[in-house]
């Protein structure tokens, strides 16, 4: 019998570990918070589906950073797909993220196309900015992998595998319920620090508790990860109940995020030289910017910089 767990809120991250097995995971749940985001544009089904698969990612990726600040970036870059730009981020719970595409070559295209259909050729590039000194693996670091793979799950699944040389096992699942999209994750990892003084895990992909794990976390059907009325607790339960101590911490709750500000958008504007300036306006007089996030258009009168 399952014990009993308060219930997981949507768009709340979940973590746990497993210490016997040296594995850790997160779950994560997106469905007022991915609503908002893609309410800004009016996406076609299947560029829809790919944001929601990319937006889980950015979540399950960013709830590793607890150092306020830090960031996490997915962005692909692609060439005679349906998608020209897709790029998600997460900083401090906020998540955001857009799509720009090619609205005839995306009608053409079946629900369940593959990344080779959806974003032709192209990379997946993976962007961690952490709040922390160096030397304690703070800084910037970026890995790319080309977009392989049925699903964006399955490229950010190899990232770890070839860039980090981490056993990964990634599944994402979207669905439309009650007329709303809403999208799930699942990431659980091999903890390349799990056997001091003796072989590194991360070198060896077939190490039998991993095996394990991942035949284990295999079973979780995408019905599950994408119903908002199953609590993220009951998931782990199901996956991990033989497991000796399971240990569980809820994450930060995430929210729609956008960091696009007039008045930080005027003070980038202000380091240009006044005649670049100029150039920049309307026939208003207006420098008007767009933020491909949130979908909003922001003038900014040349007459507020002579003030």
């Amino acid at each position: 019998m399952m014990p009993e767990q308060p219930e997981t809120l949507s768009n709340q991250p979940l973590r746990f570990s497993i210490p016997a097995r040296d594995a850790r995971g997160r779950l994560v749940r997106l469905d007022d918070v991915l609503g908002e985001i893609l309410a800004a544009h009016a996406y076609p089904p299947v560029i829809e589906r790919t944001l929601a698969e990319a937006l889980v990612l950015t979540a399950l990726l960013g709830a590793s950073l607890k150092e306020p600040g830090s960031q996490l970036t997915l962005q692909t870059q692609t060439e005679k797909g349906a998608i020209r730009l897709l790029a998600c981020d997460y900083k401090d719970g906020a998540l955001r993220g857009y799509a720009q595409f090619d609205a005839a070559t995306a009608a053409t295209l079946p629900q369940d196309s593959t990344l080779s259909g959806i974003f032709g050729q192209g990379y997946l590039a993976i962007t961690f900015d952490r709040m922390k000194p160096a030397s304690e693996g703070g800084g910037r670091y970026q890995g790319i992998v080309p977009l392989e793979g049925e699903t964006l799950a399955d490229a950010a699944q190899n990232y770890f595998v070839q860039s980090e040389q981490i056993p990964t096992f990634i599944r994402v699942a979207v669905d439309h319920i009650d007329g709303r999209c809403v999208a799930g994750g699942l990431l659980v990892q091999h903890l390349p620090e799990g056997e001091e003084g003796r072989e590194r895990l991360h070198v060896r992909l077939d190490h039998p508790e991993w095996e394990h794990i991942e035949v284990m976390s295999s079973t979780i059907a995408d019905a599950e990860l994408a119903d908002p009325a199953l609590p993220l607790e009951e998931i782990v339960w199901r996956l991990f109940h033989e497991e000796k101590e399971v240990r569980i911490e809820q994450g930060d709750c995430l929210s729609k995020g956008c960091r696009c500000d007039p008045v930080h958008i005027r003070d980038v504007i202000a380091k240009f030289p006044a005649v670049d300036r100029a150039e920049m306006a309307d026939d208003a007089g207006d420098i008007v910017v767009d933020c491909e996030f949130c979908s909003r258009r922001f003038p900014i009168s040349l007459a507020s910089f002579n003030n």
